[in-house]
């Protein structure tokens, strides 16, 4: 019953915002056009199109606000009045009554507001879709930023999300395409993703986790969270002070270097996937800022850690193979690993699937980001897979999501950058680090304990298996053999290990050498 009379609310806010006209009206049959008329009278549909279609979402609640964030960061696909609308939505969502915040704080914290604060803003300064933001000043003078989570999310969130589950069911029974798109997994993925926002705890854990990925880096700055303040409900943590990144006037006329701004964004990105496996995941304009301040100028504020995606060393080494292929070129490569990772069926000829994704490919490459819609690519390469019977992955929707955002990003701020030739470099590098002597080194010292605990018993171990008499019944003959695994085992262990130090230490030698001559 709630699941019917939450379809019937979407429903009924559609038609009350008039998105019903707008869909119909972008058909040119008369049938449709008259259709289109009959639907608008009796209602009042002259405020703009942008404003209901932004109205519409926001009555509808958060998954919809951030369906509405994602596509505002698409200039290329909607039109101007649309996303300038849609934008209003990254940081300007309609704020719940401060003296619920306060009590949503006094209650989460434990004690009164004058007793946590030397001075609390009750007029928030941000509002989004499932928290706001005030600032205050801590006793000691430190001024922080106190994030607030909205009342009643969790009941709004799971009607939707039943919602989901169930048409992603109705999807894969009715059809076999919907099946290989896996959406009940999809849903499923996304589900976990808005319950881990609602807890701004693990928010707080996520920026801290960034923020020691990020240090040493000097391009990005990630508040410092105050753990004594930070609940599920209440996040506490360092003012940023910053200009949000898509007001680009201003940061002219401040002097920041936009362009550099736009490898640097490019930089941040592919570091955070490639080699930490874990990324900003909500990378809209909203939680973006630059720095003015003298001593870190020009570097990106990121805010709101409620999203991050993870990736496993396999899911990173597949996809730098796939990048790196595709900067080269390379598509009967990128074919070889969408074989070799079972992401299409095993009989399928590798030379059509080649032929396939260049043709999608190949009429992007060299040109600047203003002339390519990563969008259309994927919509061409989604068509390209459906043909193949590609499976989904769940778990790189996030990462597929997070690159529409940095695209948008940075189409604003450098319409003439070179996706390709900025990442290209990053890539390859990332690569020789994955299996170039640092990388065998680095492994060594990894598994040194474990050679320092094997190696005293390895004589013991020896002697047992040479000294014990071949046992007549299948149980002894058993035993020995497994005696003589373990053996060979620590052997073939000893063995690595020493020809592993040996590559190790002439590496070294070699690197020495040539630095010297």
């Amino acid at each position: 019953m709630r699941r019917l009379l939450r379809g019937l609310f979407i429903v009924w806010t559609v038609l009350r915002f008039g998105l019903d006209e707008l869909l119909l009206s972008s058909f040119e049959h008369p049938v449709l056009r008259r259709l289109t008329r009959l639907v608008s009278l009796g209602r009042n549909l002259r405020a703009p199109r942008g404003e209901r279609l932004r109205l519409a979402l926001e009555s509808l609640g958060p998954i919809f606000v951030k369906f509405g964030q994602v596509l505002s960061t698409r200039r290329d696909l909607l039109p101007a009045d649309v996303a300038d609308q849609l934008a209003r939505l990254q940081d300007r969502v309609p704020p719940f009554d401060s003296e619920r915040a306060v009590g949503i704080v006094e209650q989460s914290l434990g004690r009164s507001l004058t007793e946590l604060f030397a001075s609390f803003e009750r007029q928030p300064v941000a509002s989004a879709s499932i928290a706001q933001v005030h600032f205050a000043t801590l006793h000691g003078g430190r001024p922080v930023a106190v994030k607030v989570l909205r009342p009643g999310m969790l009941s709004v969130i799971e009607k939707d999300l039943a919602l989901m589950h169930m048409m992603a069911g109705w999807l894969e029974r009715l059809s076999a395409d919907g099946r290989r798109l896996k959406p009940r997994e999809v849903v499923a993925e996304f589900d976990t993703y808005l319950h881990d926002e609602l807890d701004l705890l693990r928010e707080a854990s996520n920026a801290a986790q960034l923020r020691r990925n990020m240090q040493g880096m000097n391009l990005v700055l990630i508040p410092e969270m105050v753990w004594d303040f930070c609940t599920t409900d209440v996040l506490v943590m360092e003012r940023m002070n910053g200009v949000p990144i898509n007001q680009m006037q201003r940061l002219r006329e401040a002097g920041v270097d936009i362009k550099k701004l736009a490898r640097d964004g490019v930089t941040i990105f592919f570091t955070q996937v490639f080699r930490d496996g874990f990324f900003h995941a909500d990378m809209h304009p909203g939680n973006i800022q630059v720095s003015l301040d003298p001593s870190t100028f020009g570097r990106y504020i990121s805010l709101d850690f409620g999203i991050v995606g993870t990736l496993t060393e396999v899911d990173k080494e597949y996809l730098a193979q796939n990048f790196t292929a595709f900067f080269r070129r390379d598509y009967k490569r990128v074919a070889e690993l969408h074989l070799e990772s079972g992401w299409v069926p095993a009989g399928t000829r590798v030379d059509a699937l080649e032929a396939a994704i260049r043709s999608v490919c190949e009429p992007y490459f060299d040109r600047p980001l203003k002339e390519i819609s990563l969008g259309l690519v994927l919509m061409r390469l989604f068509q390209t897979s459906r043909r193949f019977q590609v499976e989904i992955q769940p778990q790189l929707v996030l990462l597929q999501k997070t690159l529409l955002n940095i695209e948008g990003l940075g189409r604003d701020l450098d319409p003439d950058l070179d996706l390709w030739t900025t990442a290209k470099p990053f890539l390859e590098k990332w690569m020789v680090e994955q299996v170039g002597p640092a990388r065998l080194w680095k492994q060594l010292k990894a598994e040194a304990p474990m050679y320092a605990k094997l190696l005293p018993t390895l004589p013991r171990l020896l002697h047992q298996a040479l000294s014990r008499p071949p046992a007549g019944s299948l149980q002894g003959v058993q035993e020995l053999l497994a005696e003589q695994r373990r053996t060979n085992r620590l052997l073939q262990a000893l063995l690595y290990g020493a020809v592993g130090f040996f590559i190790g230490l002439l590496t070294m030698v070699l690197v020495q050498v040539s630095g010297g001559v």
